[in-house]
């Protein structure tokens, strides 16, 4: 099989593992939306919430352990761990925007979150495979080498040479 093959292949397979693991996301979110909306009646901040809470938990574990993972990732848990927090209150504003603009339209938060959730399967796709859970995450333990100028007295008047630090 040619490289072109097995790349295409490999991508092939994440994406459907993403689907897979976006699906555990939304369905379990959705779940406990129901209800934080349904039986404990909380408004739609506190049942959003309580449903992105429980879902974000899942999804990480999904994404990073086994959609995105790689060993080059193990030496930066925090890194990619803030990213991901990042990238997800990002999410979380603007799903709530979402479903909120669309109540307020008239449309029932829980087809607002079938709407909202399309826009986020490429969103996300897009955020956690270049930047969140990159394949060529920078290491911990590289040092930038940067040039700068060395004086020094080398008989007579002082001289400057470009030196690395």
């Amino acid at each position: 099989m040619s490289k072109r093959k097995q790349n295409n292949r490999k991508e092939l397979i994440r994406v459907v593992e993403y689907m897979i693991s976006g699906g555990a996301y939304f369905w379990t979110g959705y779940g406990v939306f129901f209800v934080a909306d349904k039986v404990f009646h909380l408004n739609l901040w506190w049942a959003k919430l309580a449903a992105n809470v429980i879902g974000w938990i899942i999804n990480y574990l999904l994404q990073r352990y086994w959609v995105f993972q790689s060993s080059k990732l193990n030496d930066q848990k925090t890194k990619v761990t803030t990213r991901y927090a990042i990238i997800t209150l990002a999410d979380f504003v603007i799903d709530y925007l979402i479903v909120w603009g669309l109540k307020q339209m008239g449309i029932t938060p829980y087809i607002g979150q079938f709407a909202s959730s399309a826009f986020f399967t490429i969103w996300n796709y897009v955020w956690y495979k270049y930047w969140v859970f990159p394949e060529n995450i920078e290491p911990k333990s590289i040092k930038r080498t940067v040039p700068r100028v060395v004086a020094h007295r080398a008989h007579g008047p002082i001289a400057y040479t470009r030196g690395l630090k």
